[in-house]
């Protein structure tokens, strides 16, 4: 990935969670490539770079991990305890995205290291209100962590 491009990684099993955020990222321009995931086995895939992204090896990680909770396969807060337990992938900034109503969840998802926890709101509008202001703020506002902050792999 080159110095410009800013990389978003949607981990996302409901394809209309899916085309709403893709809408709102795409419609105010805040991600160059947005690659979307539909499980949890794949996210972890893709962010250690093995099976059919082992060729992702030389990328940098993704600017910003938007996960869902509740996905097939590893479940959201196994992906989050798997990211932010290795310290090439720690500095990552996660925001778990769900429309889980679930406490237990959030204090969970905070214990393992959540950058932010929003829960998914039913209407459209105000779901693509939140998708564009947490892409500013993620993609455009947020300072990421230098190169040093993710060890060689």
């Amino acid at each position: 990935m080159n110095n410009n491009e800013v990389e978003l990684l949607l981990v996302e099993d409901d394809p209309n969670d899916v085309e709403l955020t893709l809408l709102a990222l795409r419609k105010h321009k805040l991600a160059n490539k947005i690659h979307v995931v539909r499980d949890g086995e794949e996210a972890l895939d893709f962010v250690f770079s093995r099976g059919t992204y082992a060729h992702r090896s030389s990328n940098g990680p993704p600017k910003v991990i938007l996960l869902d909770l509740k996905l097939p396969k590893v479940n959201g807060l196994e992906v989050l305890k798997a990211i932010k337990g290795d310290p090439r992938t720690r500095a990552v900034p996660v925001v778990v995205m769900t429309s889980s109503r679930e406490q237990r969840d959030m204090v969970e998802g905070y214990r393992l290291g959540v950058n932010s926890y929003i829960q998914k709101p039913i209407d459209f509008s105000q779901f693509q209100t939140i998708i564009r202001d947490l892409g500013y703020y993620w993609l455009v506002v947020n300072q990421s962590p230098p190169p040093e902050a993710f060890p060689a792999k």
